[in-house]
């Protein structure tokens, strides 16, 4: 290869890395909404299930706040049936990343079915559970 044709490819190369690396993070904030914060318990409309563009429900929805130290991860398992976990890995404390129906660990690979349950070690512990409730169409996590 000649020099010339090498810069090319590189340049090609980063470019399309670039591209990939913008349209990712637009991909997972399709996931990811900031819940309201009172009294010991996170809440937010139940209308954010909604996939506006492709008018289905999303699978789960990724509820943050500045306050809480981990992002809970709601998933929706039918007709108004809903669980809430913690993504915090059970082994040594690390952030939990979401793969549409796993929840894996970057840190040592632990994964968690949408029901919180250890599929892989080396965690050995399901995953925190918040109980939640609908009132009014919104989802309220209770924290405690």
């Amino acid at each position: 290869m000649q020099r010339k044709e090498f810069l090319k490819t590189c340049a090609f190369a980063c470019l399309s890395l670039t591209a990939v690396g913008a349209l990712l993070p637009s991909c997972q904030a399709s996931h990811t909404i900031i819940g309201s914060l009172e009294k010991g318990t996170l809440s937010f409309p139940q209308s954010d299930f909604i996939d506006a563009k492709k008018n289905v429900l999303k699978k789960y929805l990724v509820v943050q706040h500045e306050n809480l130290q981990y992002p809970i991860v709601v998933y929706h398992q039918g007709e108004n049936a809903y669980e809430a976990y913690l993504m915090r890995c059970p082994h040594q404390g690390a952030e939990l990343q979401v793969f549409g129906e796993r929840l894996q660990c970057p840190a040592h690979g632990s994964e968690f079915d949408v029901h919180g349950t250890v599929m892989n070690p080396p965690a050995d512990q399901n995953l925190r559970r918040f109980n939640l409730e609908i009132i009014e169409e919104k989802i309220i996590i209770h924290l405690q």
